[in-house]
């Protein structure tokens, strides 16, 4: 199971209104319970009085998932390269160890395909599955052996085979699931096989920020723990609209806030792994960021709408079609790019070869360039790719001279200290001596610009797309930006050994 952590409070208030499924308010129901005559509660339409038919229905195509790896791991022995080390387990180096994980899944077929996260059966570290085991809901065991699996939709295929059919589900149409409608989950959370839970779908097409390409998921408040990974969503017709795959939690246990990856994401997937067949996506070439208030503060731009552009690959689809850092996408193949469908989502469900428009803010003026998508490479390429290969470390610390310049604009607006960037400063920040710009000497911890992660030795290239060449320039840039009723300036900022982002810091 993956997990999301971060930091949620609920409270509970007493005396609030509070209504029962009859729809009258508590007091009346206890009012009615004093009465001589007892009356028969019924629920509302849709709201079902028991899940045990469904349940008994669906339970037996539901499996747990069970994986022995062989892992490699550090050694800690405290005697590594010593005479004594091989009395302590031998050397320092890496070691083989076994490990086990657990997950769900479900079959899709009646000759025994199966469903799951690729998560679930992925080794963790340097290391590789060495068998898989599936086990039926009578506790009946099959080895299972992979057909195909797929990181960047963390969907993978088993096979198993037996002497009679198995019992299989459906993936329905999770395109009509709405807000409120009843789900069940069955799984296998920290290992008890068989458990089922039930609650709503909590929103549809929730967007997690994790900027992943099917960053798209429907969200329950249905139980979902460590080991229902990959695990089904039911609806009340008994299909399957979604593949349990996340949780939001600060404690590692469910807290009511789970994701499932939709039907109409898995299943054409699951179809062509099932096929064997590869699974080509769309690729542009560019690092984004959502637009946040700020950053559309910083734009003047009067909502929020796109997504911005951090850095461009060289060589990429974007590249060659005249996309830069700094655009703002606003639509793609006449889609429009929103929190629900980003920019990833659409481009990586768009066919390799395919020429599309692509609609671009560029210094407050729309414009629209013609892409030919490229190919996404692998989730292991893209974790080791860099869009800025000539980037240096340089191990000396930044010294900046004592003396600060300007008049105080800087500091009173942004809340910064910004000075001339010298050569010499250049070569101890790690960049050419030709770099233009100016560094940031001091930040006060109070500014948005704190907050915003800058911080000492940091080089402003440029201020609202306007190259940054000395402290009086950029003074001057925010002296317009105030003028003009911005609440925020978009800086370009150059870190140590990293490439050139766009950060907006509000102006105070």
């Amino acid at each position: 199971m993956r997990y999301a952590y971060g930091v949620t409070s609920a409270l509970l208030l007493a005396g609030s209104a509070l209504t029962l499924v009859t729809g009258f308010p508590a007091g009346a129901q206890v009012a009615q319970n004093e009465q001589s005559e007892m009356r028969t509660v019924v629920p509302r339409a849709g709201a079902p009085a028991s899940f045990a038919d469904l349940t008994h229905q669906l339970q037996p195509a539901v499996v747990n998932i069970s994986t022995r790896q062989r892992v490699k791991v550090q050694s800690n022995n405290p005697f590594a390269g010593t005479p004594f080390a091989d009395l302590f387990g031998g050397g320092g180096g890496p070691q083989t160890r076994e490990a086990q994980s657990l997950g769900s899944g479900f079959i899709i077929s009646a000759d025994g395909y199966v469903v799951t996260n690729n998560h679930v059966i992925t080794a963790d570290g340097q290391g590789q599955v060495e068998s898989i085991t599936v086990t039926m809901a009578d506790g009946t065991e099959y080895p299972a052996r992979l057909i195909g699996k797929d990181a960047a939709s963390d969907l993978a295929v088993l096979k198993i085979s037996g002497s009679k059919p198995f019992p299989f589900v459906k993936f329905g149409d999770s395109r009509q699931a709405r807000v409120g409608d009843w789900v069940i989950a069955i799984g296998n959370p920290f290992g008890l096989g068989g458990t089922v839970t039930q609650g709503i779908i909590s929103a549809v097409y929730r967007n997690t920020g994790s900027g992943s390409a099917y960053d798209r998921y429907l969200q329950t408040d249905a139980s979902i723990n460590r080991g229902n990974s990959g695990g089904p969503m039911f609806d009340m017709a008994g299909n399957v609209i979604g593949i349990n795959n996340a949780i939001f939690s600060p404690t590692g246990g469910s807290v009511g806030i789970g994701f499932a990856i939709p039907a109409e994401i898995a299943a054409p997937i699951v179809e062509k792994l099932r096929a064997g067949q590869a699974i080509d996506r769309g690729y542009l070439g560019v690092r984004i960021q959502a637009l946040s208030d700020d950053l559309a503060a910083s734009l003047g731009l009067p909502k929020k709408r796109g997504e911005f552009i951090q850095a461009v690959e060289p060589g990429q689809a974007a590249a060659k079609a005249g996309i830069q850092a700094g655009d703002v996408v606003v639509k793609v193949d006449g889609k429009d790019v929103t929190p629900d469908q980003t920019l990833s989502f659409i481009v990586a469900n768009t066919a390799p070869g395919k020429r599309i428009p692509v609609e671009l803010l560029r210094n407050g003026q729309r414009i629209t360039v013609q892409a030919v998508v490229g190919k996404r490479p692998s989730e292991e390429e893209l974790a080791q790719q860099s869009f800025d290969p000539d980037a240096q470390q340089d191990d000396d610390s930044f010294g900046a001279p004592k003396q600060q310049q300007g008049p105080g604009v800087l500091e009173n607006s942004l809340g910064v200290v910004a000075i001339p960037l010298t050569p010499q400063i250049a070569r101890q920040l790690g960049v050419s001596e030709d770099t233009r710009g100016v560094v940031i000497s001091a930040v006060s911890a109070s500014s948005d610009a704190a907050a915003k992660g800058l911080q000492r030795g940091d080089i402003v290239l440029s201020a609202n797309y306007t190259n940054v060449t000395s402290v009086a320039e950029f003074e001057r840039i925010v002296r317009a930006a105030k003028a003009d009723g911005r609440e925020a300036v978009l800086l370009r900022i150059q870190r140590r050994g990293q490439p050139p982002i766009y950060t907006p810091v509000r102006i105070r």
